[in-house]
């Protein structure tokens, strides 16, 4: 069977013109594409696609914005295929990504999870090499040469750790897709806590190194709302409080450990400390410090 794109769309409709153009570049014509407009207001993306005039893609668009959470369950719940990527509407799948998923797929069919290689890119398109991604691809992302499956504990342990998936170049196995409902109430880190959840349940995730998947890293400064006024790690806290209570009940102790000291995320508030103080943001940097030194 193809493989189902699914793209949730609110953003930038140049940006998205260039996702759809990059699946329509696929070297493996085996793929079908929805794009869901989540009611953004520009309303030129349903003609743009139609005028492409290819039976492979279609176009839907809800009458209302439901949000984040709501677009991700929209899109896994009209999957139809065996395997489904979630790309985010800015993001670029290089020209071998259907390739390399769906072969990976046919070799590894018991993986529910695949995280091919990713390079990261800017706002700009060009390549990025941001602190960020050097810590996930140096210190906290398993090493794998070659194709690696992880599962259980060991696999909790490594992403609660640190979160090292690139989630929009993800691709899953619909059914444990589909059966692991996305969790209310945490927009922020809702990536993570659906692959927690299906971890929990027994799935097994993939790395497969081939790179064909362009992540888009836009500049990040404490000027985003969601930093400065600390929804962000408040949503962190959260959900690390929940992770922990989920793996401790399977009796995985070293990843309940991992969960109640989150380091990375820590380690995020402390690298953001400079702006703040530069901003002279209090409220920012009271944030950042409790984020970073709680008990």
């Amino acid at each position: 069977m193809p493989l189902d794109i699914m793209v949730p769309f609110w953003g930038d409709v140049a940006y998205l013109r260039q996702t759809v153009r990059s699946v329509l570049e696929q070297t493996n014509p085996s793929w079908r594409l929805t794009v869901v407009d989540d009611a953004y207001p520009d309303e030129t993306t349903g003609g743009y696609l139609g005028s492409l005039n290819d039976p492979r893609i279609t176009y839907l668009r809800n009458s209302v914005n439901t949000g984040i959470t709501a677009a991700f369950r929209q899109c896994a719940s009209l999957a139809e295929s065996d395997m489904v990527a979630i790309p985010g509407c800015d993001d670029l799948l290089l020209p071998n990504y259907v390739d390399v998923v769906l072969g990976a797929h046919d070799r590894f069919p018991g993986a529910d999870i695949i995280q091919p290689g990713v390079k990261v890119i800017d706002q700009h398109g060009r390549e990025a090499h941001t602190l960020a991604d050097t810590v996930k691809r140096r210190v906290v992302m398993p090493h794998a040469g070659r194709p690696r499956i992880l599962s259980g504990e060991p696999l909790a342990v490594s992403l609660l750790r640190g979160d090292w998936l690139y989630w929009p170049s993800l691709a899953f196995r619909r059914e444990r897709l589909v059966g692991t409902p996305f969790r209310d109430g945490l927009p922020i880190i809702l990536d993570l806590a659906l692959v927690i959840d299906m971890v929990c349940a027994g799935a097994q995730l993939l790395i497969e190194p081939t790179e064909c998947f362009a992540y888009r890293r836009h500049d990040e400064s404490l000027s985003s709302a969601k930093l400065i006024d600390g929804s962000r790690f408040e949503g962190e806290r959260t959900y690390f409080d929940l992770a922990e209570r989920l793996v401790g009940e399977l009796g995985w102790r070293r990843a309940a450990r991992a969960a109640r000291h989150h380091i990375t995320s820590r380690a995020h508030a402390l690298t953001l400390l400079p702006v703040a103080f530069a901003r002279r943001d209090r409220a920012a940097t009271l944030v950042l410090l409790r984020h970073a030194f709680r008990p």
